[in-house]
């Protein structure tokens, strides 16, 4: 199995600018290429440096929550302020939390790599804990020896 830990994490809130993603659930390139596309709107356009310009760390959230029956997708900080294009206010429950610590030369590749082993690997095997939905993130929190380094965040109950 997969190298991951169980982390006690206080609730907090990620203010985020999102989209909806059309492709099904398990069309994982469908997925990815949405994502992607977000991505780069939202970096080209100024959303995400207004976003960072307001957040109390430097990380950056890739949000996935069921919201009314439609996959939405986020990219948001942590912050107490607000933005003036729409966003949303996620609300991340007190808990337990698995954690997958990883990198990648982006953080795209970070990201698809930490999800993947999130819900590819370890929480198809896990026999103790087990993920019954909520919002969950890929959180990027910086570089080091020229990789983007990071963590996935997915609330976890005990079975």
């Amino acid at each position: 199995m997969a190298v991951y830990t169980l982390e006690e994490k206080d609730s907090f809130i990620v203010l985020g600018i999102g989209t909806e993603l059309k492709s099904d659930y398990t069309d994982y390139g469908g997925m990815n290429k949405e994502k992607e596309n977000f991505w780069r709107a939202v970096e080209q356009d100024g959303r995400l440096d207004a976003l960072k310009a307001i957040a109390t760390n430097d990380y950056i959230f890739a949000v996935s929550e069921a919201v009314n029956q439609k996959m939405m997708y986020y990219t948001g900080v942590m912050t107490e302020a607000s933005v003036p294009q729409e966003h949303r206010v996620i609300q991340f429950p007190k808990g337990q939390y698995l954690v997958v610590k990883g990198e990648g030369n982006t953080a795209e590749e970070m990201s698809n790599k930490l999800t993947g082993i999130a819900f590819g690997q370890v929480l198809p095997e896990a026999q103790i804990f087990a993920y019954v939905g909520g919002p969950n993130a890929t959180v990027e929190m910086g570089q080091r020896d020229g990789l983007v380094y990071g963590e996935v965040w997915i609330p976890v109950i005990r079975k």
